[in-house]
């Protein structure tokens, strides 16, 4: 079968089971583009920025389980892509970015709109390919997904040079079959490891698991469960990790970290062995690493060698992909009684276990964690919610709790803000039955608020919540915190989301009170397309609770407590004079 480059391009993707790719066209990239028009199968999405389009394809790939696909030209178009090809990166999303490039004979001479986009892209992605004989283009391609979903799954790049999507060649699709002799980890740990790991698990009295974004990953889920169970281990989530374990079970903790619980990160730090389970470490979940978990010994499950004993000194480190490790592992556990710890843990939330309240109290201003609690409620935590990066995401974390896996997508290792609608697009596309929200700030909506368009263009229904509180949220809590309320750069002026999303032939709504709320989300819910909800919330308002970067896990801020009315101050103050 002799096809041109272009052809073997749709070729490959189809065998690959593609069935959606989200891109914008360009000059080096159009023969693949013209080729596509005899590829029908294939639905293309047409992204209003490149960047926009590489997070459609991480959220398509993070809730479908597949390999997210995107396009773009050379050039300003390649390197358009790079901030979500790094967020992919940080969060090991599985991606496949397929760039035109210019003619072979004019690489390196500067041509028009040329860009070594393989040296900008080298630190952040898991490999890329510069592809100048289409004879190598069918091979690439198949190695490029095969490296993008095994192991620890990443994106990959694969830049094509415009004369070779023209050429042509025999295509030969078995004879393409991915060789890389390198590429093959040995995952297996040894038999010693194991046997340390279980005597360390069976002899704890205060353990903790950690599970991250492994766990979804690896489907680890239903083992998680049955481990924390027969062991009696409570179980404290990553952001990234939220849903491996259903929010309402009785060992699940809560979120830990920066943002985390209180009695999450107390718990870790007063523990005596640490089962990380999935996770890498990150200086949001740890603060000082010399204060961390200081009594506890560490296991640490995870695929990727390269994070062991990176950030944290694991005790006994197992590699290997942690659902077969795990399963391995469960057998030998034996049956625990750690009732003690875990009414311990019970204690230590005392009133802070706020969060599971329903009915927040109403004080006649509008909150954020109003919002998304009664998201969380009215869509009875069924919605697949993709986030921005900021307070909202945060709130989200502790509001909006998920009791299945995969039905939060959000940045964490990048913290990308624009993420949020563009990976709503990719996740709905993924799911098209799903009920899907993107929740974001109002400033990194604007950043992508473009992709407005996209979801008019293509008809898709996707409900959009701005928590909007008139400042770059998040920045603005820290300037308050540990800048003297000296807010540089931080108040910001937006359009009036109601008449953009008019603008864009869509829906708008705007929300002032908690009274509003619930009718506003039930009118998105009814409404056929994309709908935007602008909830004015409190400007102020901060993410409580807070471990200052670098500080120690303990160290957190905390809520103010409320101060009395003055009544109520001089009522108390006559009754201690009365009680002398």
């Amino acid at each position: 079968m002799k096809r041109t480059g272009a052809q073997i391009i749709w070729e490959c993707l189809i065998k690959e089971g593609v069935e959606v790719v989200f891109g914008y066209p360009g000059g080096t990239i159009l023969p693949a583009y013209d080729a596509m028009l005899d590829y029908p199968s294939v639905h293309h999405v047409l992204v209003r920025h490149e960047q926009g389009g590489t997070h459609m394809a991480d959220g398509y790939a993070r809730a479908s389980g597949k390999v997210g696909v995107a396009f773009a030209t050379s050039g300003p178009g390649a390197t358009n892509m790079v901030t979500g090809i790094a967020t992919a990166m940080m969060d090991s999303s599985p991606i496949v970015c397929i760039t035109g490039q210019v003619g072979s004979s004019l690489v390196g001479l500067d041509a028009f709109q040329e860009t070594d986009v393989t040296g900008v892209t080298l630190p952040i992605t898991k490999h890329n390919y510069l592809v100048t004989r289409v004879e190598d283009i069918a091979r690439t391609i198949r190695e490029g997904f095969y490296i993008a979903k095994s192991g620890r799954p990443g994106p990959v790049l694969i830049d094509i040079t415009k004369d070779a999507q023209q050429l042509s060649c025999d295509f030969d699709w078995d004879s393409a079959a991915p060789r890389l002799p390198g590429y093959r980890p040995d995952l297996r740990a040894l038999p010693s490891e194991y046997q340390n790991a279980l005597s360390l698990i069976n002899s704890a009295k205060r353990p903790v698991i950690l599970a991250g974004h492994g766990v979804l990953q690896s489907g680890a889920m239903q083992v998680l469960k049955d481990f924390a169970e027969k062991a009696q281990i409570p179980v404290a989530m990553t952001l990234l990790g939220i849903g491996g374990l259903p929010a309402n079970h009785p060992l699940n903790l809560g979120m830990m970290g920066m943002h985390g619980e209180a009695w999450v990160n107390h718990a870790i730090q007063q523990a005596d062995l640490l089962l990380a389970f999935g996770m890498r470490f990150d200086d949001r979940v740890t603060g000082n690493v010399k204060t961390y978990a200081p009594k506890a010994k560490k296991i640490h499950i995870e695929i990727d060698p390269s994070e062991l004993n990176k950030v944290i000194k694991a005790d006994v480190a197992l590699v290997g992909d942690l659902r077969e490790v795990l399963e391995e592992v469960l057998p030998l556990v034996a049956v625990g009684d750690r009732e003690e710890w875990i009414d311990h843990i019970n204690e230590m939330k005392g009133d802070s276990a706020v969060r599971d309240i329903q009915n927040l109290p109403d004080t006649g201003h509008l909150y954020a964690a109003h919002v998304i609690n009664d998201l969380w409620r009215y869509t009875e935590g069924e919605a697949l919610i993709c986030t921005d990066v900021g307070q909202h995401q945060m709130w989200t974390a502790q509001y909006y709790k998920h009791n299945k896996p995969f039905k939060l997508i959000t940045s964490g290792g990048l913290g990308t803000m624009g993420f949020g609608l563009p990976s709503a697009i990719g996740a709905k596309f993924a799911k098209p039955n799903a009920e899907v929200w993107a929740i974001s700030g109002d400033g990194g909506f604007q950043m992508t608020a473009a992709e407005l368009s996209t979801a008019a263009q293509e008809n898709i229904k996707v409900n959009v919540a701005i928590i909007n509180n008139g400042y770059l949220g998040m920045v603005r809590q820290w300037q308050e915190f540990f800048y003297d309320k000296r807010y540089a750069a931080t108040p910001m002026k937006s359009p009036d989301f109601v008449k953009l999303a008019e603008a864009h032939g869509l829906t708008g709504i705007r929300v002032t009170e908690r009274s509003q709320v619930e009718s506003a989300i039930r009118q998105a819910q009814q409404t056929k397309g994309t709908v935007v909800i602008d909830f004015r919330v409190e400007k102020e308002d901060s993410v409580y609770p807070m471990v200052p970067a670098g500080a120690d896990l303990h160290n957190m801020i905390r809520r103010p407590m409320p101060k009395k009315p003055l009544n109520e101050t001089l009522k108390h103050e006559e009754e201690m004079e009365f009680a002398k």
